[in-house]
């Protein structure tokens, strides 16, 4: 047995069902507990009455230590989005595993509220909006547009969660449509879904940046490994170890000898070691200031 079947439903939920409610809807709110549209929705319940949303974009709630200690100190500044349990399973029949008895699911906030456990919270402050359940594709567009502008969303669960999209609506075209997003974005951003899993683990560990990983991901599988060595290389050029030369005067160790004084500090060098004009932008990027590159583009520019 579950957590949530252990804890059940407190009894601020098992109200009397209004008139007019369907005999489905009857039943599934017999035997759970979750209240029914014609019931007026709290705007604050006990912490067990919220599922997790099993559409959420992140597949690992991580780094909640500090979003926890915000939750302790400053309480909780924004409710919670969630839908009623019934509208969930109507929408979802097959898709109630993890919820427990909990009479609410989380569509946004579900970060929030894996803090709040962490934090020891008792209660959380709701706002109730069964709409956002109406579809599988309408529970990913509100996890995704709620999500899409925030820089803890991980590039590839961004991906998979647009791929979902993709396969809801039929097109690319359509996903774009429905979140105000250009083809091309949505296209730029499933590329990295075309890449080999070692190289969709370099971009979730940083070691492959997002957008070279995006133009590597256009290339056959086969072509990818070397692309992305170059590309890390380029950015990241290996040290070389040299030995020191003690100073000499007429080709005598002088050791003690008077030091001369200090040449003027060699100007950086870059080095790029392809024609690929993609690569020599990274290491242009990865070495010069924006002022320096702006400057290097109007010169390029003037040469054209």
């Amino acid at each position: 047995m579950s957590k949530a079947d252990k804890l059940g439903v407190s009894a601020s939920f098992a109200r009397a069902q209004p008139v007019g409610v369907s005999s489905r809807r009857a039943a599934i709110a017999e035997a759970t507990g979750a209240p029914t549209s014609g019931v007026v929705p709290p705007s604050e319940v006990p912490i067990e009455a919220l599922a997790h949303n099993p559409f959420n974009l992140r597949e690992d709630l991580t780094d909640l230590d500090e979003l926890a200690q915000s939750l302790t100190v400053r309480g909780q500044l924004q409710p919670l989005a969630v839908a009623t349990r019934m509208a969930f399973m109507e929408a979802h029949p097959g898709q109630t595993d993890g919820l427990g008895r909990a009479p609410y699911v989380v569509i946004d906030g579900n970060r929030r509220l894996a803090a709040a456990h962490l934090a020891g919270l008792k209660t959380m402050h709701i706002h109730v909006n069964d709409s956002l359940s109406a579809s599988a594709a309408d529970i990913l567009e509100s996890a995704l547009i709620a999500n899409v502008h925030r820089v803890d969303v991980a590039p590839m669960d961004q991906a998979r969660a647009l791929q979902e999209l993709v396969e809801v609506h039929g097109s690319q075209a359509q996903v774009a449509k429905r979140l105000g997003k250009t083809a091309a974005w949505v296209s730029q951003r499933l590329t990295l879904l075309n890449l080999t899993p070692t190289l969709q683990e370099k971009v979730e560990t940083g070691e492959l940046k997002v957008e070279p990983a995006r133009r590597i991901g256009r290339l056959p599988q086969e072509d990818q490994a070397a692309a992305a060595d170059e590309t890390i290389n380029a950015v990241n050029p290996p040290r070389q170890r040299t030995r020191p030369v003690p100073p000499t005067v007429n080709g005598v160790n002088a050791v003690n000898a008077p030091k001369p004084a200090p040449a003027p500090a060699p100007s950086p060098r870059i080095t790029i070691s392809t024609h690929s004009p993609e690569t020599i932008a990274d290491a242009l990027t990865a070495h010069l200031t924006p002022d320096d590159l702006k400057a290097v583009t109007e010169l390029l520019m003037q040469r054209i």
